[in-house]
């Protein structure tokens, strides 16, 4: 294992006895990227080359069985718009959040650096030993990690989620809004960002026939050339929504 992957005992207890694990022999080199938000810098870890693991025989074969893929493997722009988001107003102190889908997180780190008490959570405990690891990288200690999947949620409420870039196929959309509807205290918010991708319509959709209301903001972010990844800028949207 990497060193940078081992984490304190209490977060390895955590992700002990869950089944999803991308192998950690597939994740090949690591880098630190460095990520520029508004006023701040992270030095984010992250696998050094992305399509080598989402092409490597381990995934191939977990693909087999229930179509999943290590997405959470890169930086992706629109992570880096909600970061951003959550970094441009103030916070509450003790405000605690749920991070759905954290993969790196990108997220959750930018959270953290508000006074935001973080659970980062994810289908993928490989996924999650890079967000603690990450979190950990900045000095933040104030966070727990929650395995999950988005069908079966716990029976745990906050009153702030965060997701990023969660709809990548129109049979996301249904599993998020109920993780939503299950997850989000009464008075609760949540902030999800999307590239606004096919499933958007459903989803909006979705959202109303659930009693959501939400408002949006149109918002742009980048991503550098880096090792593994190539330059480009792209539009999203940052939906907050709240019960109706």
């Amino acid at each position: 294992m990497h060193s940078v992957l081992e984490l304190p005992a209490e977060h390895e207890a955590a992700l002990a006895d869950w089944p999803r694990a991308t192998p950690l022999q597939a994740l090949g080199p690591l880098i630190q990227e460095q990520v520029i938000l508004n006023d701040k810098t992270f030095a984010m870890w992250r696998p050094a080359e992305p399509d080598r693991l989402l092409e490597h025989p381990a995934t191939l074969e977990a693909f087999g069985h229930d179509e999943y893929m290590p997405y959470w493997c890169d930086l992706w722009p629109v992570s880096r718009m909600l970061a951003k988001a959550i970094l441009s107003v103030p916070w509450k102190a003790g405000t605690m959040a749920l991070e759905v889908g954290c993969g790196l997180g990108m997220t959750g780190v930018a959270a953290l650096s508000q006074g935001i008490h973080v659970v980062f959570s994810d289908y993928d405990a490989t996924a999650l030993r890079f967000a603690a690891a990450n979190a950990l990288e900045h000095g933040f200690r104030d966070f727990e990690l929650l395995p999950l999947n988005w069908c079966q949620p716990p029976s745990r409420q906050f009153s702030v989620i965060f997701g990023a870039d969660l709809l990548y196929e129109m049979r996301s959309v249904a599993p998020v809004v109920g993780l939503i509807d299950n997850m989000l205290a009464p008075h609760g918010v949540a902030w999800i960002t999307d590239q606004d991708r096919t499933p958007s319509t459903l989803w909006r959709k979705t959202l109303r026939d659930q009693g959501f209301v939400y408002e949006t903001v149109v918002h742009h972010a980048g991503q550098p050339a880096g090792p593994g990844q190539t330059a480009r800028r792209v539009k999203g949207t940052l939906y907050q929504i709240r019960r109706g």
